[in-house]
């Protein structure tokens, strides 16, 4: 292939990539979201691709950016349109051009990755401190049952129980 046309290749496959910003309303956050499109995306080959909840006026929204190949887009823009993870309630789905650069979907991956580890890690203090009170809890109560079972005892030695 000489130069020209390989240029006039890769004019070709520029004009065939698309970038999409698709604007999913309802019950969209804490519901594994995010996870659930980044599968679909990697299964039909979308190349860069970005996920965030955010809260508009107080309403939940997951803004997705992604680009590619346009006919990848068109199914991924088909299935997001469609198709969403178990508890979440979906109001709207709004999809228009999108004229920025969208990061890799790899670099999307490690981010959400850290983001998940980090709410584990959290979750997983608060589970630590509430274990802590609840063996203290404990010991409070075993104290108290100890007690009421000397005195009890002592009442039936002395015959008065």
């Amino acid at each position: 292939m000489d130069i020209a046309t390989e240029a006039d290749t890769l004019e070709g496959a520029k004009k065939k990539m698309k970038a999409k910003e698709i604007a999913i309303k309802g019950k969209v956050h804490d519901v594994g979201y995010r996870l659930f499109l980044l599968s679909e995306a990697e299964s039909v080959f979308i190349e860069k691709f970005d996920a965030r909840n955010v809260l508009v006026e107080g309403e939940q929204h997951l803004i997705v950016r992604v680009e590619g190949v346009e006919e990848r887009i068109k199914r991924f823009i088909v299935f997001a349109e469609s198709n969403y993870p178990p508890g979440a309630s979906v109001e709207s789905v709004e999809v228009k051009d999108y004229g920025e650069e969208v990061r890799s979907i790899d670099s999307f991956r490690q981010s959400l990755i850290v983001f998940q580890l980090t709410k584990m890690a959290q979750a997983g203090v608060g589970m630590l401190r509430k274990q802590d009170e609840t063996i203290s809890v404990i010991k409070e109560e075993s104290e108290k049952t100890g007690e009421v079972v000397s005195v009890e005892s002592d009442l039936i030695r002395q015959g008065l129980f």
